[in-house]
C-alpha cells in the first residue's frame, strides 16, 4: 500500500533556500523513499510537491522531512501539507 505524501514549498526563494529544497528532495529519492516527485502550481505564492511513499515508511518520512526543515531553518519556505 501506499500513502502520499505532500509539501507546500514557496515559489520565491533565494539561492540557499532553493539549494537546501533540492538537497531534500535528493535525499527522500536516495534514501529509496520514493522515485519521484511531482510539482504543481497551488497559486502565486507556492507550489505543491507530492510522492509515494510505502505506509510503512509514512512516520519515517514525516519525522526525516520535519528534521531536515528544523536543521536547515525551512519553516517559512517548506511545510508538509495535509
Amino acid at each position: 500500500m501506499e500513502k502520499a505524501i505532500k509539501l507546500k514549498v514557496r515559489k520565491e526563494l533565494d539561492g540557499q533556500q532553493q539549494f537546501n529544497i533540492i538537497k531534500l528532495k535528493g535525499s527522500l529519492i536516495s534514501k529509496g523513499y520514493t522515485e519521484i516527485i511531482h510539482i504543481l502550481d497551488q497559486d502565486d505564492d507556492f507550489h505543491i510537491n507530492s510522492f509515494e511513499t510505502s505506509f510503512e515508511n509514512t512516520n519515517e518520512v514525516q519525522d526525516f522531512i520535519t528534521a531536515f526543515i528544523n536543521r536547515e531553518n525551512l519553516a517559512d519556505t517548506i511545510s508538509l501539507y495535509k
